[in-house]
């Protein structure tokens, strides 16, 4: 009996170090990230009657070791998004656009869990077939943004990934009026890949 409570004992303790270890073993210095996601979201204020649906691609690449102590120990990670689906459903009707985020600062909190929070702050570029907003504005706009996220380890190099985002859309004059989208927030699930 003895020798079978240590057997299970040994068991459970190892899957838990080894699920504690998993971001660990895969958020290291030099790795790639490969992450499909979808999402959607709103406006809010003024802008809560226009809605959001997204679906894309991140690519990032860890480009430290880790730093600093306790909970805030992590590393810094440089990425980009593409988002080939990018609608905009407000009252006059629905947009097609696109966006391309070129440029996201991500600082990844390594602690030993089987999951991983990340926060983030990026911008990007938004084009759509149609004004967005609707009206004497423009079909481009400029999306800076900051981000919140989660990455749930099941396996090392293997994570799905839960992300709220709060972004900005203006076009920063390029059109004649720029009301844009003071606030919008984002939901995203993807599932990364790391290399």
């Amino acid at each position: 009996m003895r020798l079978c409570c240590c057997a299970l004992a040994l068991f459970f303790t190892c899957g838990a170090v080894r699920a504690q270890s998993l971001p660990a073993q895969s958020l290291t210095r030099g790795a790639w990230e490969l992450e499909p996601f979808v999402g959607g979201g709103t406006g809010l204020g003024h802008s809560d009657s226009t809605q959001f649906l997204v679906a894309g691609g991140r690519v990032g690449k860890i480009i430290t070791a880790n730093h600093l102590r306790g909970w805030v120990r992590g590393n810094f990670e440089f990425a980009a998004d593409f988002m080939p689906l990018y609608l905009v459903m407000q009252p006059a009707g629905m947009v097609y656009g696109a966006s391309f985020k070129p440029v996201i600062f991500e600082w990844n909190f390594t602690g030993k869990r089987s999951f991983e929070p990340y926060a983030y702050i990026g911008g990007g570029v938004l084009f759509t077939t149609s004004n967005v907003p609707p009206g004497n504005t423009s079909g481009v706009n400029f999306t800076p943004q900051g981000a919140l996220g989660f990455r749930f380890f099941q396996r090392p190099r293997r994570a799905w990934v839960f992300e709220i985002q709060a972004v900005h859309i203006s076009n920063a004059s390029l059109g004649h009026l720029n009301p844009g989208y003071n606030g919008s927030l984002m939901f995203s699930l993807g599932y990364s890949w790391f290399k």
